[in-house]
């Protein structure tokens, strides 16, 4: 896959920055043409053409199985696609948090410094930062504890931290709250709201899935809604919930797709 800090000047096919947002006069981190992936048989991605922004917060919506998490995993660079060009941030540049985050069996101050130890950083200086950045998300009083022992709620902090750590210029979430109580829901969204604030005067680019669609509202500026692999719908976020959609988006939306 190529991958480049420079993306080209899109063309008409692309997804369309955003009407009046400050964020479509930024970089484009993201660039998809014509992206198709397939596992084996199975065609997850299909004709993805999109761009994201510098400074967007861009909400992936679909039922099960649409291709929100494969794109995720495109845009990272994790998965290389089967056809067309995806042209992203390097990956060193971006983080991304998964579902279920997984932590290893050691202390969660060493699972938050070791990304940054690998990145170059002396250990000593990236347990340091490692425990700055567990305060940010109010865990460093469990800094010496086993990761593996905490809360569902309390790893996915955790997973924020690590990405917080690493000063990402584009942060990607895959149904960051899915699996979590009401409570940790509430807290792990105000964190998210929080990371997507510019940091020193640089924009912070999140790309989150979600099936709560209020949490959508109430993060993103733009919302893609994927169908069997497809963007059917790339809408700034108050006009997909109050404009005109296509009947699969719009059955969504209802509650009757899942």
């Amino acid at each position: 896959m190529k991958r480049s800090a420079s993306i080209h000047p899109l063309t008409a096919r692309l997804a369309p920055p955003l009407p009046g947002s400050a964020a479509a006069s930024g970089p484009a981190l993201f660039t998809l043409r014509g992206v198709d992936l397939h596992y084996g048989p199975v065609k997850a991605l299909a004709g993805v053409d999109l761009v994201v922004h510098a400074g967007e917060r861009v909400a992936l919506v679909g039922s099960n199985g649409s291709g929100k998490s494969t794109l995720l995993r495109v845009l990272h660079g994790l998965l290389a696609p089967t056809a067309g060009v995806a042209t992203c941030v390097p990956r060193h540049r971006q983080a991304l948090v998964f579902q279920r985050p997984h932590m290893l069996r050691t202390s969660v101050q060493n699972n938050v410094a070791l990304g940054l130890w690998l990145r170059g950083m002396k250990w000593r200086a990236a347990r340091q930062a490692a425990l700055d950045a567990l305060a940010r998300v109010d865990m460093a009083g469990l800094a010496g504890r086993n990761a593996r022992a905490l809360s569902g709620g309390q790893q996915q902090r955790v997973a924020l931290a690590q990405a917080w750590a690493l000063d990402p210029e584009a942060l990607l979430l895959d149904e960051p709250t899915a699996n979590l109580d009401p409570h940790a829901k509430r807290e792990v969204e105000a964190l998210m709201h929080e990371f997507a604030q510019p940091r020193a005067g640089r924009p912070v680019t999140m790309v989150f899935s979600s099936h709560n669609l209020g949490q959508v509202k109430r993060l993103a500026s733009r919302v893609i809604y994927l169908e069997q692999g497809r963007i059917l719908a790339d809408l700034p976020v108050d006009s997909f919930f109050n404009g005109p959609l296509p009947e699969e988006a719009a059955l969504f939306v209802k509650g009757e797709k899942i």
